[in-house]
């Protein structure tokens, strides 16, 4: 991400000129387009999709893709972004010449992260990341190609567009049952490993230890950026971030499983656990089928119901480095005009989507509906994140990173972190959902 900038006064123009807003704006775009092409099936306004390969269905990766459906989307995220980045005064022909290789390096992430075998295991953005990363630490990244490297651009308006799929329905579903368990123990972790990177790690980089400490406690990679954008991290933290969530996610997610069928745990229980515990959503998915319909049904929920906290806990974030932890640095008076300016607006925008979806689009249209509806912003979405780890990648250096590793000690917050969350969200799941002192709640499954 970006190093700490001090904003100006708020003016009328920046709605026009700002990212944060831009993000907004392109976020209500494909959200209105998307809703204008399912109403009236005029035209399809699907991102291009790469499907599963290396199976009996699809045996090699030429046949997971649509080359003109690729070439649409390429299109239109090209003709979305520049849009913005030609009200923000940039130079556009520059970014409509680059953006392409970062389309097509994004196409070959989720290609490589569609394959039968490795999709089990790792996702587009470990992928994503890697090609990245490759391509900076080893031929460099070319300076024609920077003028498309737009992280904090794509990131935004990908959240923004995540913000529609986080419906409070989800809360009701699950009840006090899904709200005990990752509402309570999400804010606890987060307290729990600021306090210990702070004062015991002492580490240097607080935005680092706010950004792994909500990675860890949320949903990792989704999380993790829109902390890093609350706190303005600089990017080697956030990369040095989602690195630690992608590699503990795979872990976690192979062996959750195993342990908790190993000892019997009940798989309500076990599927609360994993779904308070693993990072990412979708290996939370995969991880909870492994105990069955009933324990992946109840993992996804929990998940999905700690996912509404993301937008909470970003404003939260963003509140609390701008009158604490940026006080300490910038000088005593920090007002609420300050916090205002300093604050990343597009949070408006991930809040806004889901109290729209959740309390407008839902109960217009039915869950049906909107569930389909998101199946077309959803598309978008993925685009948006891809590009967004794509450009995390060039934009980091392994020395660089190595910096940052403090003797050990991000490493250590991670891993003390996650075992006093595992250790709490079983002791939570356990207490709502064993019987013994509430009421086992019914589920379809």
């Amino acid at each position: 991400m970006s190093d700490i900038v001090t904003a100006s006064k708020f003016k009328w123009s920046d709605l026009m000129k700002k990212e944060d807003w831009w993000s907004i704006w392109l976020g209500l775009i494909v959200i209105i387009i998307a809703a204008i092409s399912k109403a009236t099936g005029a035209f399809s306004f699907k991102a291009a999709k790469i499907a599963t390969w290396g199976n009996d269905k699809i045996p090699s990766f030429l046949g997971s893709f649509d080359i003109p459906s690729l070439l649409i989307s390429m299109v239109v995220l090209a003709a979305l972004f520049a849009i913005g980045l030609k009200f923000m005064g940039e130079d556009v022909p520059k970014f409509l010449i680059a953006f392409p290789v970062i389309f097509i390096l994004a196409t070959i992430a989720y290609v490589f992260g569609a394959q039968a075998t490795m999709k089990k295991y790792a996702e587009y953005a470990f992928w994503a990341l890697v090609v990245g990363l490759v391509i900076s630490n080893t031929v460099k990244t070319p300076d024609w190609l920077k003028p498309a490297v737009k992280t904090e651009y794509y990131i935004k308006t990908g959240l923004v567009l995540m913000g529609g799929e986080v419906l409070f329905s989800n809360v009701v579903k699950f009840g006090v049952y899904g709200l005990g368990i990752a509402w309570f123990v999400t804010p606890v972790v987060i307290i729990f490993m600021w306090h210990y990177g702070t004062k015991i790690l002492k580490m240097t980089s607080k935005p680092m230890v706010i950004v792994i400490a909500t990675a860890t406690s949320v949903c990792g990679v989704s999380a993790a950026i829109a902390a890093a954008a609350a706190s303005k991290a600089k990017k080697d933290d956030l990369t040095f971030a989602i690195g630690l969530s992608l590699i503990f996610t795979v872990l976690m997610m192979v062996t959750m499983p195993i342990f908790i069928k190993a000892i019997g745990m009940d798989p309500m229980v076990g599927g609360a656990w994993i779904g308070g515990t693993v990072d990412s959503t979708g290996a939370v998915v995969l991880a909870g089928e492994a105990l069955g319909p009933l324990g992946g049904q109840v993992a996804a929920l929990v998940k999905m119901i700690q996912n509404v906290l993301i937008g909470v806990i970003a404003f939260a974030i963003a509140v609390f480095f701008a009158t604490k932890v940026e006080k300490d640095v910038d000088g005593p008076s920090v007002g609420a005009s300050e916090i205002w300016h300093r604050f990343p607006k597009f949070i408006l925008g991930f809040i806004g989507a889901s109290l729209i979806f959740s309390f407008i689009v839902e109960p217009a249209i039915g869950v049906k509906e909107t569930k389909d509806l998101l199946g077309y912003t959803g598309g978008w979405k993925g685009w948006c994140f891809c590009m967004a780890f794509i450009c995390i990648g060039l934009e980091s250096n392994f020395k660089e990173m190595a910096e940052l590793v403090q003797g050990g000690k991000p490493l250590w917050l991670y891993v003390v972190g996650q075992s006093f969350n595992l250790v709490l969200t079983l002791l939570v799941a356990w207490l709502l959902l064993s019987g013994v002192i509430f009421p086992i709640p019914v589920l379809a499954v």
